[in-house]
């Protein structure tokens, strides 16, 4: 408890913000294999987890720059692979007589995943770098101003990008779905992930609000600044 207390403000919003990304990004990769249905669109459930996802990474890119995107990217990446060896291993494993879920019932539901972690590594890779550049490129253009452009445009671009290669190498590659079936539901997703990227705009705001009043107004100024002047 004393080491705890001695992080500044600061690690603890990195380390917070740490929490969220990680913890989001892993139950869309195991929660990716299930598939429900509204309005007649048929959408994966991992997909109701990535808006946060990309909202996370544009408050990390506002207050920690590039280089905090970075090292959360690769922390992730890590955690994804790891993600992906347990589920190997624990798949390989012989079921006991008397367990509730037996080899084939296991292999039904986490087999599937294994392809989603393959696919969302390279996806994931990809789209936070295009949301890193996009951001900065905005963010050089508008200036402190108009956070709702860069956080909004960097996220839908990027959010296309992930959603069509994860779920191609996912599910079209392997040859679970038709061509078809690949580009619909890749659409639903794109556009649930676009839609829900512009109404969370005001909860953008409010998780900066959040943070500044968490680290004072002039900590939070400060950091900002570093954050663009470390992002050129």
């Amino acid at each position: 408890m004393s080491n705890f207390s001695h992080l500044s403000r600061r690690d603890l919003v990195f380390i917070i913000l740490t929490g969220i990304f990680v913890t989001n990004a892993i139950l869309a990769e195991i929660l990716g294999t299930k598939l429900f249905t509204i309005l007649n669109l048929k959408m994966t459930v991992g997909v109701l987890l990535w808006p946060v996802v990309f909202v996370t990474t544009d408050v990390v890119n506002e207050y920690f720059g590039k280089q905090g995107v970075r090292h959360l990217t690769f922390l992730t990446v890590g955690l994804i692979t790891f993600t992906f060896i347990a589920l190997f291993v624990a798949i390989k494993i012989p079921a006991a007589d008397i367990s509730p879920v037996n080899d084939e019932q296991f292999k039904l539901v986490f087999g599937q995943s294994l392809w989603i972690v393959v696919g969302s590594i390279a996806a994931f890779l990809v789209g936070q770098f295009v949301d890193v550049s996009i951001f900065w490129f905005l963010r050089k253009k508008t200036g402190a101003k108009q956070l709702w452009l860069r956080s909004t445009g960097s996220t839908v671009i990027s959010q296309l990008i992930d959603t069509f290669v994860v779920l191609g190498i996912a599910f079209y590659l392997p040859g679970k779905w038709s061509l078809g079936d690949y580009v619909a539901i890749s659409l639903t997703n794109y556009t649930y992930k676009f839609t829900v990227a512009c109404l969370m705009t005001p909860i953008i705001y409010l998780v900066h609000a959040a943070i500044d009043k968490f680290l004072g107004k002039q900590s939070s100024e400060n950091l900002i600044r570093d954050a663009a002047a470390h992002s050129r």
